[in-house]
């Protein structure tokens, strides 16, 4: 069955966009045909992320209208095989984007995709709520500062009982700077009050993934590559054991 899921965070800078694609290249790597959508008009950036900024040349503003198919418009990695783009405008564009129309074009992605991953922009205005309109669950990315898992909370709240299912991830996670707060992932849970999708160290390979227009899983096995790959397994139905970062 197929599952739509909005990754969202309250603020900027949590690393989500990096974990939606992450995440979704894992996925497809096992075996999964997946779409990525990335929702934030006129702020895309998930195409640099997946190394596909030379190929996206419609986005799902084209789809909605009817100007182009789902086929059509989405573009296949070339090296994952199963991993799909769908970019957003680099303008607002002139017609309103509805929540009807987003609904039936996830509802069109349903009948060919495994998942279809909507990477929503930050914070919670028109295009939060439109991309979380029609997803089955969500991801909240949350890195442990206050400020972060407070917009955390409040994106739950957002959310509301709408959704059936709604997890935290904590991203970018510094041991030694936890040590210095004298706080836990445990706290960041309590302070979200969300169970734990996964944990997600701070690791330098993911900017330089991102800059050398390459997706993480095909540069690093370790670090935030492996978090990544047991987020998707765990996406998937398995059981997987959080990582211990130290």
């Amino acid at each position: 069955m197929s599952t739509v899921i909005a990754v969202t965070s309250g603020k900027g800078g949590t690393g989500k966009t990096s974990l939606t694609g992450a995440v979704a290249s894992c996925l497809a790597a096992l075996g999964r045909q997946v779409l990525c959508v990335d929702m934030d008009v006129g702020l895309r950036n998930l195409d640099l992320t997946l190394g596909m900024s030379d190929r996206a040349l419609m986005d799902f503003t084209d789809v909605l209208s009817g100007r182009a198919t789902l086929e059509r418009a989405a573009v296949a990695h070339p090296q994952i095989q199963g991993l799909y783009l769908l970019t957003a405008p680099l303008t607002q564009p002139r017609d309103a984007i509805t929540a009807e129309a987003v609904r039936a074009f996830l509802n069109e992605a349903r009948a060919r995709f495994d998942y279809i991953l909507l990477d929503a922009p930050a914070g919670l205005g028109l295009g939060f709520q439109i991309s979380t309109c029609g997803a089955d669950r969500a991801l909240v990315v949350s890195t442990t500062d206050a400020s972060a898992l407070r917009d955390a909370q409040r994106t739950v709240c957002e959310l509301g009982s709408s959704m059936r299912s709604i997890h935290l991830v904590v991203n970018r996670v510094q041991p030694k700077l936890l040590r210095q707060l004298h706080t836990t992932i445990d706290d960041a849970m309590d302070t979200a009050g969300l169970p734990l999708l996964g944990v997600v160290p701070e690791d330098p390979q993911v900017m330089l993934a991102a800059n050398r227009g390459q997706p993480l899983i095909m540069m690093a096995r370790f670090g935030a590559a492996r978090a990544y790959l047991n987020i998707a397994r765990r996406l998937m139905g398995e059981r997987v054991p959080l990582m211990h970062i130290r």
